[in-house]
């Protein structure tokens, strides 16, 4: 019979095996994931010419697909939580395909934003954070390695879906698109499929240990205080370990997590809106219909190469020890990239601008997840991944609109690139400079621990003191008297002997 610690002790993560099968199918769901709310826009012209809409309009549907994605985090979280992987996936896959299936026979604007918008994208929700989540239960020296080529899914869906959509018009029109589509995004099920479980063991003894510590903590409460405060203090204790056990909400007292949550959520103002204008912008300066959804496939061939080429520099001795860094150029240089946009005022330009474009959009998507984990570990990622997701909805949710309307208002696209710019060199910034006194503080924090371990008389002395509280506050004198006797008060108030 093992010993409790090491019972209680989870399995490594075997860092290969049929792990690279669970990335493969990480690979096709997290690439829907990402690529299809992208892969709309060559659909939003006709589609606002049939129903007559605005810019600003027709941008709510890529945004509502992404805000529900990222704010159904939560969600998510909880159900592979309590369920796993790969039903949720599994589900997920099933709600995107009702989603495009329904849409296709939409009426109006409004019915697009619920079955496109709602569905589709908690569909894509349940197939993101279940396929992150899972990487990181079988990897951990590879780990970068691994997300880099997990992510790399997007960019090759995208590069496929852009000129896929394109053909689907031009024979079915968008309606016709849209039902194919809806039967496409079913495959989300084959790659649930592939989400073995891992460490089934671990989970039981999880689950004894919490159980046995709860009925330790019910034996306590009933032998310290009456049996009304025992009901009231455990109903308490239940409901706060039942919310923790699946979001851990003390995540809000990590510097770390506050640094990395503040600055993703003021990126996400200007992250997606210039990959959903790109193909307008585009045809709105006279390139034809083919040539603008071909800069999609630019972009996407570009970051499909940089997504597992950063995993690889990530994973490298000498960034990983320093990855935050890494990622606030990331950010900073994809900002670069739109402040240069307007300058790009040909079809070679654009070429150009999609390259770098792809190039810092690949850097970026491919560290997004492995930062967060690098920085609250792999224990707290399913929870940490969940709380950052539903705070950067609302970002995500208003960036696009808030880019629509700037063309309406400036009948220029060029505004809205410099917008998006801007935001994202200021969130590249912020990062920078808050990692960088992020590393100090940890570094001093742990210069204070190892002296603290290399002096052992000071932890002697200190615990001394505390055993000894009582008996050096009656020999020091009788000024110290009433602070003991208040101290002496106060714990029978909290034994419930408090005497009259």
């Amino acid at each position: 019979m093992p010993a409790p610690a090491e019972a209680g002790r989870a399995p490594g993560p075997p860092d290969g095996g049929w792990g690279w099968v669970v990335v493969f199918g990480a690979f096709i769901s997290i690439g829907f994931a990402y690529a299809f709310p992208k892969g709309l826009a060559i659909f939003f012209k006709e589609i606002q010419d049939f129903f007559g809409a605005s810019y600003s309009e027709i941008a709510w549907v890529s945004s509502i697909v992404l805000a529900t994605t990222y704010g159904a985090g939560p969600i998510s979280s909880i159900l592979v939580n309590r369920y796993g992987s790969r039903p949720v996936v599994m589900f997920g896959g099933l709600l995107c395909g009702v989603g495009m299936i329904s849409a296709a026979f939409c009426t109006s604007i409004l019915q697009l934003y619920i079955c496109v918008g709602f569905i589709t994208g908690f569909g894509l929700a349940l197939n993101l954070q279940p396929s992150v989540i899972i990487i990181g239960k079988y990897f951990l020296k590879k780990r970068p390695i691994a997300n880099g080529l997990a992510m790399a899914g997007s960019p090759v869906m995208l590069c496929t879906l852009a000129p896929l959509n394109q053909f689907l018009f031009d024979n079915f029109g968008w309606r016709g698109s849209f039902l194919i589509l809806g039967a496409i995004l079913l495959n989300c099920c084959v790659a649930g499929a592939l989400f073995r479980p891992i460490g089934p063991g671990t989970a039981l003894v999880k689950t004894q240990v919490t159980e046995e510590g709860k009925d330790a903590l019910k034996g306590k409460i009933t032998t310290d205080g009456p049996m009304e405060n025992k009901t009231e203090e455990e109903g308490e204790k239940d409901c706060f370990e039942k919310v923790n056990q699946y979001l851990d909400f003390s995540l809000f007292r990590h510097r770390g997590f506050l640094i990395y949550l503040i600055g993703n959520v003021l990126m996400f103002l200007g992250f997606f809106a210039p990959i959903v204008f790109l193909a307008p912008y585009a045809k709105h300066t006279g390139i034809d219909d083919y040539s603008a959804a071909s800069l999609l496939s630019i972009l996407a061939i570009v970051d499909m190469v940089a997504r597992p080429t950063t995993g690889i520099v990530a994973n490298s001795r000498w960034v990983r020890p320093r990855i935050q860094y890494f990622f606030s150029f990331a950010i900073a240089f994809n900002g670069a990239c739109h402040l240069l946009c307007p300058l790009a005022s040909s079809y070679t330009g654009l070429i150009v601008y999609s390259s770098f474009f792809g190039l810092a959009f690949g850097m970026v998507c491919a560290m997004l997840f492995e930062t967060l984990m690098d920085l609250v570990g792999a224990a707290r990622f399913t929870s940490a991944i969940g709380l950052v997701t539903i705070a950067e909805c609302c970002t995500i949710l208003l960036g696009p609109p808030i880019g629509g309307i700037i063309v309406d208002t400036f009948g220029d696209y060029k505004y809205m690139f410099i917008k998006c710019g801007a935001v994202m060199v200021l969130a590249g910034t912020f990062l920078f400079i808050m990692n960088y006194y992020n590393y100090r503080m940890l570094a001093k924090e742990e210069k204070e621990r190892k002296a603290k371990e290399e002096d052992p008389n000071s932890l002697r002395t200190e615990n001394e003191g505390k055993k000894n509280w009582n008996k050096d506050s009656t020999q020091d004198g009788p000024e110290l008297e009433p602070l003991r006797e208040k101290g002496e008060g106060l714990k029978k108030e909290m034994n419930g002997t408090n005497e009259v």
